[in-house]
C-alpha cells in the first residue's frame, strides 16, 4: 500500500525558503505571484495493507517524525 504525505508551514509561521522563491520568480520576470510558501512531499510503500491500520501508522510516523507539529500541518492519502 503506498502512500502520499504533504507537509506544509502552518500559516503565520515564516517561510525563508519560499520567500527566497517567490523573489526569485520575481527577478525571473514571472508576474502575478502573490506568494510562494513550500513544503515537503513523501511517498511512502507500506507493508500494511488494512487502510485502517496504515492510516494509524502514518499517524506515528508523521508525528513522531516527518513533521514538526508545532510549525508545520500535515495530511496523508492511502493509495490501494
Amino acid at each position: 500500500m503506498k502512500a502520499r504525505i504533504k507537509i506544509t508551514l502552518k500559516s503565520g509561521v515564516l517561510d525563508p525558503q519560499g520567500k527566497a522563491i517567490e523573489n526569485a520568480l520575481a527577478g525571473l520576470g514571472f508576474v502575478g505571484v502573490n506568494e510562494v510558501r513550500q513544503g515537503k512531499y513523501i511517498e511512502v510503500d507500506l507493508a500494511e495493507s488494512d487502510p485502517a491500520k496504515a492510516s494509524v501508522l502514518l499517524e506515528r510516523i508523521c508525528k513522531e517524525l516527518l513533521a514538526n507539529t508545532v510549525i508545520e500541518n500535515y495530511a496523508y492519502e492511502i493509495l490501494q
